[in-house]
């Protein structure tokens, strides 16, 4: 797995096209079930819409099982697809878009509808502030006490930490959230500095 792009907060947009309305949502949604969630939200929020279409990456871009969209009435193809194309040429993971549709009286044709739907998630995504997601794997182990500075310094110094938990005993029991991708080159490291007397291990 590698890093990726994911929103930092939701977005609204909304744009007149031919009289026709179009209310872009972005919102961050990690896995499938905030995704439903999130769409749910916005078709109760948009009742009297005729059209609430989506797409989502719901999770890392990688993984097919994680796209899906829907054209809730409008011909085939012209809404939702356009839409997950946007999201795919994004790159970015962990997101879902909706966008509704108050008919103005004026047919777009299947071209214009597919312009109009990718084009105004397109420009709602210009306004998308993001985050890096790292692939990330909890490191344990035990140390001495006198260990702690040199540790710490290490991890700090050559590798991506997330996060440093420690737990004060007979000796010091260490969780380290690190890159998973630099997890056996940080374990090697410690047991070379330590001589051996530390053995992290990837907790299960």
């Amino acid at each position: 797995m590698s890093e990726y792009k994911y929103p930092a907060s939701n977005v609204f947009y909304q744009e007149e096209i031919k009289k026709s309305t179009f209310i872009v949502h972005i919102a961050h949604t990690p896995d499938l079930d905030s995704a439903k969630a999130f769409i749910k939200e916005i078709e109760n929020k948009y009742s009297d819409a005729r059209h609430n279409c989506w797409a989502h990456v719901a999770g890392n871009p990688g993984g097919s099982h994680v796209y899906g969209f829907s054209d809730d009435g409008e011909p085939n193809g012209t809404a939702g697809k356009p839409m997950l194309n946007v999201l795919m040429g994004s790159g970015l993971g962990e997101i879902t878009a909706v966008v509704t549709r108050y008919f103005g009286g004026i047919k777009l044709g299947t071209g214009g509808l597919v312009r109009a739907y990718g084009g105004s998630l397109n420009n709602a995504m210009a306004q998308l502030e993001t985050l890096v997601k790292v692939p990330s794997v909890e490191l344990i182990g035990y140390s001495e006490y006198s260990m702690q500075g040199q540790i710490e310094q290490l991890f700090k110094s050559q590798y991506q930490v997330l996060h440093i938990e420690k737990q004060f005993t007979a000796n010091i029991q260490w969780l380290i959230t690190i890159d998973s991708r630099q997890a056996a080159k940080a374990i090697q490291a410690i047991f070379d500095l330590t001589h051996g007397a530390v053995e992290l291990s990837i907790k299960e």
